[in-house]
């Protein structure tokens, strides 16, 4: 991941938290991996048909809300799902590789051009009758 920074030359940061704002997050620079993902996993831990997905290092993302850093269920071999111990809201993915994959929906601003998704991950396990398009995205109406 690039280490992507201001004109000043300065790290950017997005911010971003769950629905009640006891967990808050800072992700400095540039967000890698922007996709979405429809595997059972990210289906089930969020209750949408697809997720979009950014990551950071984990020494990149800092927990800045009052109840410090989310809940986590061990869902896989390496990986841990994140989510708001207060209101339940769906925060990521904490792996242990170490990154830490931040859901687009939980960011402060998540029409960030940097946050848009590149690709999709298991086409095969969406419904059939759902669409995914990730790039250019025609406007909705």
């Amino acid at each position: 991941m690039d280490q992507e920074t201001t004109a000043a030359g300065v790290a950017i940061v997005r911010t971003g938290g769950c629905l009640c704002g006891a967990v808050r997050f800072s992700a400095r620079g540039a967000p890698g991996f922007p996709h979405t993902c429809s595997c059972g996993q990210c289906r089930r831990h969020s209750g949408a048909l697809t997720v979009a997905w950014v990551e950071y290092p984990a020494e990149a993302v800092a927990w800045t809300g009052p109840a410090g850093p989310p809940a986590r269920w061990r869902s896989s071999a390496g990986s841990s799902r994140a989510f708001c111990p207060t209101c339940g809201s769906t925060l990521g993915a904490l792996d242990d590789a170490p990154v830490v994959a931040l859901v687009v929906g939980a960011f402060d601003v998540p029409d960030d051009p940097a946050l848009r998704p590149e690709s999709h991950s298991f086409e095969a396990s969406r419904p059939g009758w759902w669409s995914v398009s990730c790039g250019a995205v025609p406007p909705v109406e």
